[in-house]
């Protein structure tokens, strides 16, 4: 009898066993697989696991938000080194033509003849050309952020009073504290709710869990084929677009030990959601 019940036991543990190990396969296949893809927000679940093992998948999915981090600091750095030559060639390259076509319409022999207006046109474009350049030095050019405790619901009343016209959707924990630069953080937000008046929102939804900051809007959604793209400086969907305001935002939130990215699927009854990456002291209470 009691051989039986060790061979059925027996049996059971082996069966528990295949079962987990496929289980285990799994998710180490699907983090190659996000991995491959250049996607390092995979979280895994740990139920099920053993104390080893679930301490390990802890410290992947750990892993994987530290790798994210690491990548867009990267990205940032990359641009903002860039942007400085290219401001930086660009000023040089307009600064003399601005300064020869000023002395040249000042000149008696010019005032009224048919060259004016072409040194004219030739003057105003290169003030324009200077003033949209100057414009991009904001990106390489950029204050540390002086990190305090925030109260979300104070900072987001502050943002609302700067836009009337949008109904708002807040679901924030009156307590809801994080640590963060507080003018960066509402000039983040300020430009998020600008873009969705743009893209013809009437309300802009936020909500609070876990260290994250969900914003989203019932605008026009931004186009499959620019989604990978809107963090891009320089890229823009609008017509009078300069292609700064979320690569800005961006740039502002990893300087915060934070990230600011475009959620896969947006909240339920809105177009578009972003996501803010903040930081929080859990046992902060006001």
């Amino acid at each position: 009898m009691y051989i039986i019940i060790g061979v059925v036991l027996l049996m059971v543990v082996i069966v528990w066993l295949v079962h987990h190990q496929r289980k285990l396969r799994l998710r180490a296949h699907l983090m190659q697989e996000a991995i491959s893809n250049r996607d390092f927000t995979f979280r895994l679940p740990v139920n099920g696991l053993l104390p080893g093992e679930r301490a390990m998948q802890q410290t992947l999915n750990q892993l994987g938000n530290v790798i994210r981090q690491q990548v867009y600091q990267t990205q940032v750095e990359s641009w903002e080194r860039l942007i400085r030559v290219l401001t930086h060639e660009i000023m040089n390259a307009t600064a003399p033509i601005t300064s020869i076509s000023q002395l040249l319409l000042s000149r008696d022999d010019v005032k009224g003849t048919p060259l004016e207006e072409g040194i004219a046109t030739i003057c105003h474009t290169s003030q324009h050309l200077s003033v949209f350049i100057d414009s991009y030095r904001k990106l390489s050019y950029l204050q540390q952020p002086s990190i305090t405790e925030v109260q979300l619901t104070d900072l987001l009343k502050d943002v609302r009073q700067l836009y009337p016209g949008i109904q708002w959707q807040c679901s924030i924990v009156d307590d809801s504290i994080v640590s963060a630069d507080p003018n960066m953080l509402r000039q983040i937000l300020i430009n998020l709710v600008k873009n969705a008046m743009e893209a013809g929102a009437q309300t802009v939804a936020a909500d609070y869990e876990a260290a994250t900051l969900f914003v989203s809007n019932d605008g026009k959604p931004i186009p499959a084929e620019a989604r990978k793209s809107i963090f891009v400086p320089f890229f823009t969907t609008k017509r009078t677009g300069s292609g700064i305001g979320l690569s800005l935002s961006r740039h502002m939130m990893v300087q915060q030990g934070g990230n600011l990215s475009l959620a896969e699927v947006p909240k339920n009854g809105y177009t578009t959601t972003f996501i803010l990456e903040l930081q929080r002291d859990a046992d902060i209470r006001v």
